[in-house]
């Protein structure tokens, strides 16, 4: 078997802001294995300035893997625990390697087009006016769920723009989600999370930084309405580490992205854990290529959750690759009229 890694910036059709600062382009890694004349391919995930491993080393761990990929994707995983994002890129290649196509890792109703996924609609950051008219996009778009990143402009507006969704919008026709990147100070964030609450929201993501979990716990005990667990997760490895985080803190919810958390199987621990001690969960794409949101949708739709998803993120690229994700009235669905545009044979 022979392993090669690939280097892949895709550029934002319009600049994506968040709390942490305004995104034009996101880079991306692919590893390919090629066996007996047969190609499969992985994305390794990265976000730089979040990503646990965005690290100095990080190509020299890609050029280690492909040159140890003969221990096989099991060791590889134990081995790159500080590398969540290759893990992940790891389990897909094998994967795909295993698989009759390249793209096909989870045969099911889903990939056949006769079921889909349900996935909120993202609202991303800046002024008031694009805030507003994202919303309506996606409220005309039919999405059920929408996902508004909050944190970058002023507060009162973004209470304006939620109070603007409610006008028009009960909680039973469209269900809220915020996130705050952390960006709310620990002394204003029950205030504010009272002031959200006018509007029934489903839940808030990471209201404050993470590594606060004394803090956090306090919140999430005395919060007016449900708080999620998303950068709290990042860097944490082992299932003991997991486990004592979620005691001790006490989410509502955790939001899983595979990138971010050691593929599917360290997506896999924390569900499980989260299960165990009544916790919800759901899972959320960290702006891959199609390549991996593939792989993620088509496992995601075998988890049985039926909570929105957050998997909608496949066009927000000018140099993504064509492939058979569409989304229509705020389902994800797998068409078989759309085809992959992408040669493996290129890498």
């Amino acid at each position: 078997m022979q392993a090669t890694y690939h280097k892949y910036i895709l550029n934002f059709k319009r600049p994506s802001g968040t709390s942490r600062g305004v995104m034009t382009e996101k880079e991306t890694w692919f590893i390919v294995l090629e066996q007996n004349g047969k190609k499969g391919i992985g994305e390794c995930g990265i976000l730089r300035g979040l990503s646990i491993d965005d690290r100095l080393d990080y190509e020299e761990k890609l050029q280690w893997v492909c040159a140890n990929i003969r221990l096989g994707k099991d060791q590889l995983w134990e081995k790159l625990l500080e590398f969540p994002s290759i893990q992940f890129g790891i389990e897909m290649a094998f994967l795909s390697l295993a698989s009759k196509t390249p793209f096909l890792l989870f045969p099911s109703e889903f990939t056949n087009g006769t079921k889909s996924i349900e996935i909120n609609g993202l609202v991303w950051m800046g002024n008031e006016a694009f805030m507003k008219q994202q919303i309506e996009e996606k409220l005309a778009g039919g999405f059920r769920c929408v996902k508004l990143k909050i944190g970058a402009i002023d507060f009162d507006k973004e209470l304006q723009l939620l109070r603007f969704i409610r006008q028009h919008f009960t909680p039973e026709q469209v269900e809220i989600r915020v996130d705050a990147n952390g960006a709310f100070d620990l002394n204003e964030a029950l205030y504010k999370l009272h002031q959200l609450s006018e509007f029934k929201l489903h839940s808030i993501e990471q209201p404050i930084k993470k590594n606060q979990p004394d803090s956090m716990s306090e919140l999430c005990k005395t919060t007016p309405f449900p708080i999620a667990l998303d950068e709290e997760l990042i860097g944490v490895f082992t299932l003991k580490e997991k486990e004592e985080l979620l005691l001790k803190i006490k989410p509502q919810y955790v939001i899983l992205k595979p990138s971010f958390v050691g593929g599917f199987r360290g997506t896999q621990e924390w569900i499980s854990l989260a299960e165990k001690h009544n916790i919800g969960w759901w899972i959320t794409s960290a702006l891959e290529s199609n390549i991996g949101l593939n792989a993620i949708s088509q496992w995601t739709f075998t988890l049985n959750n039926p909570m929105p998803q957050g998997l909608g993120t496949g066009a927000l690229y000018t140099n993504n690759f064509d492939c058979p994700l569409l989304v229509s009235k705020g389902q994800l669905w797998y068409s078989k009229e759309l085809k992959w545009d992408f040669d493996i044979d290129n890498f």
